[in-house]
């Protein structure tokens, strides 16, 4: 289920955040991670990104330079928590999103955007509800393509959000496993060329062998 929403401007100005009954640490924990996340995240950042934290799985979509994130438990839905952010970050931008990019916007001075934050997170939270839209919203967001990260890295390892860290990713495992295929294929041809002279060089040692026996 949802744990937590929290929406920020890319210079990391938190513009609201939802009430939570939960106070768990370990929540309270992925809250101050995600502070870290947001401080990562460039205008090279990929949009939407889903990044692996212990027990939860902490997803956020950037739109119109606003970032909208959501901490969810490992088990729920990752297409369900993208189109909770797309429903929500429709409704913010129709909302506040002049506003919330002007020079006047204050930390947390878009808080009752709250009571349609705690609207939908009920609506994506109820069983049949999630049914329902499984069912019924043929533009539930296609998450094939999202990126996933884990945290740690991120955090310790200096890993990256940015568009291009997936495709190097991507391009050192091809890279890698071209490789193996080159040197596998430069083996065979190798073993094709020269097991023909190993052949008739062991046939002429028998046949030495067996001339110097019969002596």
């Amino acid at each position: 289920m949802i744990q937590s929403t929290l929406i920020y401007r890319y210079d990391a100005l938190p513009l609201c955040g939802s009430v939570d009954d939960n106070n768990d640490p370990a929540l309270v924990d992925q809250k101050k991670k995600c502070k870290i996340l947001i401080s990562r995240i460039t205008p090279n950042s990929e949009p939407q990104a889903t990044i692996e934290s212990g027990e939860y799985n902490i997803h956020y979509l950037i739109a119109s330079s606003i970032i909208y994130i959501c901490i969810c438990e490992k088990s729920y839905p990752r297409k369900l928590a993208f189109s909770y952010l797309q429903e929500i970050s429709h409704e913010f931008q129709n909302s506040h999103g002049t506003e919330a990019l002007g020079s006047t916007a204050r930390p947390f001075g878009f808080s009752s955007f709250d009571n349609f934050l705690s609207k939908t997170k009920k609506i994506y939270q109820d069983q049949r509800a999630q049914s329902n839209l499984d069912k019924l919203n043929n533009d539930l967001a296609d998450v094939k393509k999202v990126m996933t990260k884990n945290i740690e890295d991120l955090l310790y390892r200096g890993d990256s959000l940015d568009k291009m860290s997936d495709l190097s990713s991507s391009l050192k495992s091809d890279s890698l496993k071209y490789r193996r295929r080159a040197q596998r294929i430069n083996l065979e041809a190798l073993i094709r060329q020269y097991i023909p002279v190993v052949g008739v060089s062991l046939i002429f040692l028998f046949l030495i062998w067996y001339m110097f026996l019969r002596r």
